[in-house]
């Protein structure tokens, strides 16, 4: 007797069978946790040797490339070992938490960067969470005032470098991830004029940062007396109407935790058109990890940025609870795509390998060709945070 399945049938039993072949979810991530975790074990040794320094990539040779406290990413490996801590319980990583928290803590007087948020919350802000220790807000809200003096009340937002020709006030879409800071600076000390800066950064950066299809321009500059735009352009992406991977998944990052801190719907709004914008987007590749640009020369043999890849899986999870259910298993269903992917061979190191760092093929700035195909620590420490945030979830479900 022949049994006859109809198309839609098969394709149901095709993806049961394809699904049942998959490890469990929430195996990979206590899995990939806990080779992070001997990864930056092994990172955190090899950095006793090297005081006052904090990691930041690897050379062509795969030797360990550091930084000093005033580069901008100096915050996200002391960020992660907090992160790690929170996971394993272990003092071990409280010690290299703290000890690599503390090379930064001078930074809280710097008012020449806009990067405050990433350098100070990610490793202070983490630290304050997990420890309650109090000197850590001191420096925090130092941190949070020196920040709000690059506020330009002329134009609305935070200046992001300083001025060149044909850029007097240039606002890059990376600066949505210093609101965060300044929300929490807000709520722990009643200032609120913490809160009207990161409202009105946010509520200018849609009129002018944003296209009618929701892709971002990397950066918009003001005349600093008119407050009007002069340029739109971009420094990192393929070209200035491009769609450069790591400021989409910025900007999706960022008005998610606008929305999460102020609960006002327009933030809301625009964080589900930029996730839609960028999960329905005709180059982004099967296994979810974003070319470098959306609209790369070369593609599909364009280089991936996992960090683009892991910002937005992070995103993602927390975006899918504010909406509705079907939204929710549609952003939940790619976040976990793209978890599988970085917790992969393709993405993931070996044990003992590439400095220490978690992830590969990360791109920082292709243009200026400054760390092409590299590990990076923010790829890491948003990698993490998507873990920590989807293990989370699936316990309380």
């Amino acid at each position: 007797m022949k049994i006859k399945i109809n198309a839609t049938a098969l394709i149901f039993i095709l993806i049961f069978t394809a699904c049942q072949k998959e490890k469990p979810i929430i195996e990979i991530i206590d899995s990939s946790l806990a080779f992070a975790a001997r990864q930056y074990a092994g990172m955190a040794e090899v950095m006793k040797d090297k005081p006052g320094l904090l990691p930041r990539t690897i050379d062509t040779t795969g030797a360990l490339i550091t930084s000093n406290s005033g580069w901008w990413t100096s915050g996200f490996v002391p960020g992660s070992l907090w992160y790690l801590y929170e996971y394993t319980k272990d003092d071990k990583f409280r010690g290299y938490a703290a000890t690599m928290t503390s090379f930064i803590e001078k930074e809280k007087y710097n008012k020449g960067t806009h990067d405050l948020g990433f350098m100070l919350y990610c490793s202070f802000g983490n630290g304050l969470r997990l420890t309650n220790d109090a000197s850590y807000k001191e420096v925090l809200l130092t941190g949070a005032r020196s920040l709000s003096t690059r506020f330009r009340p002329n134009v609305g937002c935070i200046q992001s470098w300083g001025s060149r020709k044909g850029w007097q006030c240039p606002v890059i879409i990376d600066n949505m991830m210093n609101l965060e800071f300044l929300m929490w600076a807000f709520k722990n000390s009643g200032d609120s004029s913490f809160y009207k800066i990161a409202v009105i950064h946010s509520d200018t950066t849609i009129k002018n940062h944003f296209r009618p299809d929701y892709s971002t321009w990397h950066v918009v500059s003001y005349d600093t007396i008119s407050g009007k735009v002069e340029a739109k352009q971009t420094a990192q992406g393929a070209a200035d109407g491009s769609a450069w991977a790591r400021g989409q998944s910025w900007g999706l990052y960022g008005y998610t935790v606008m929305y999460r801190e102020t609960g006002l719907k327009r933030y809301l709004d625009q964080a589900v058109h930029i996730a839609d914008f960028l999960i329905n987007h005709p180059n982004l590749p099967e296994d979810k990890i974003p070319y470098w640009d959306y609209d790369a020369p070369g593609i599909p043999n364009a280089k991936r940025d996992a960090s683009a890849g892991s910002i937005m899986a992070s995103a993602l999870i927390e975006l899918s609870g504010y909406v509705d259910q079907i939204k929710k298993q549609e952003y939940l269903s790619v976040a976990e795509k793209q978890i599988r992917s970085l917790a992969s061979p393709q993405y993931m190191s070996k044990y003992g390998e590439n400095g220490n760092f978690i992830l590969k093929h990360s791109v920082g700035s292709l243009p200026a060709n400054s760390e092409v195909d590299v590990p990076l620590t923010y790829a890491d420490y948003y990698f993490i945070e998507a873990l920590l945030r989807y293990r989370r979830l699936l316990g309380s479900i």
